[in-house]
């Protein structure tokens, strides 16, 4: 049997994050990954509707509560600060750093941004 300590600060001090769904594909225009990368930029309608504008494109949303909350873990090394390392070794410890409840999902292809419609002469 494999026993792993997991510990958290307790439900004030932990932050709560907001997962974001999208269909389809994110292809980043260099070769590396999307990692450290800005996406777009997301905003709320008055009507509390998400916007999320990537590049020359806008996709709408909606806020969706998660039957499942997910838990952020951070495995926490022999030397860092926690309770006490348990049966499974001074390796096995995680700490909870954030709670995920929430989900913004955009299911809709997203839809160009046109600003200047050139007329025809």
């Amino acid at each position: 049997m494999v026993q792993i300590v997991i510990s958290s600060g307790g439900a004030g001090g932990l932050a709560r994050w907001v997962l974001v769904e999208l269909q389809g594909e994110v292809e980043p225009r260099q070769s590396g990954g999307l990692a450290g990368s800005l996406l777009g930029d997301l905003h709320y309608t008055r009507e509390g509707v998400p916007v999320l504008v990537v590049g020359h494109h806008i996709l709408y949303g909606k806020v969706v509560q998660l039957e499942k909350p997910f838990a952020v873990l951070v495995k926490r090394g022999a030397g860092e600060p926690g309770p006490e390392p348990g049966p499974a070794g001074p390796h096995a410890g995680y700490a909870v750093t954030a709670l995920i409840k929430t989900k913004l999902l955009f299911k809709t292809r997203p839809k160009p941004i046109i600003t200047n419609v050139p007329k025809k002469v």
